[in-house]
């Protein structure tokens, strides 16, 4: 099976899953996200929600996805950008969505994963999911 989509967006959320914060109550810590990410989530959750596939997706997969940024002052079309974020935190975030959206068990499934970043005139992210044999 393969899935592939564009997911056209205004904005990349940058936000990073690294971004979880550590409270304490009554002396304990614990975890959350904090108002940017919970809204990263959120973005992302709601563009990938309309292309989960009809079953989860079973065994080993490819995921190859380009993150397409708004073309800024001294840069170009198509060229790559190596200014942060990094492609690991952006794609732990998207992962995660795609594992609570149904997409496959486990993002541990995921055994081929291509990341890009460019600077781009369409600014989104594109997806494509493969199953391997």
């Amino acid at each position: 099976m393969k899935i592939e989509f564009f997911l056209p967006m205004k904005k990349i959320p940058t936000t990073t899953h690294q971004q979880k914060k550590v409270g304490v109550r009554n002396g304990k810590p614990y975890f959350y996200e904090p108002p940017d990410l919970q809204e990263a989530r959120s973005k992302l959750t709601s563009a990938l929600g309309q292309h989960v596939p009809d079953h989860k997706l079973n065994g080993p997969i490819r995921l190859t996805v380009k993150w397409l940024f708004p073309v800024v002052k001294g840069k170009r079309n198509g060229q790559y950008k190596v200014t942060k974020p990094d492609t690991d935190n952006l794609q732990k975030l998207l992962k995660d969505c795609m594992t609570d959206l149904g997409y496959w068990k486990d993002d541990a499934q995921v055994a081929s994963e291509i990341a890009e970043k460019f600077w781009s005139d369409v600014v989104g992210i594109y997806v494509l999911v493969e199953e391997l044999e």
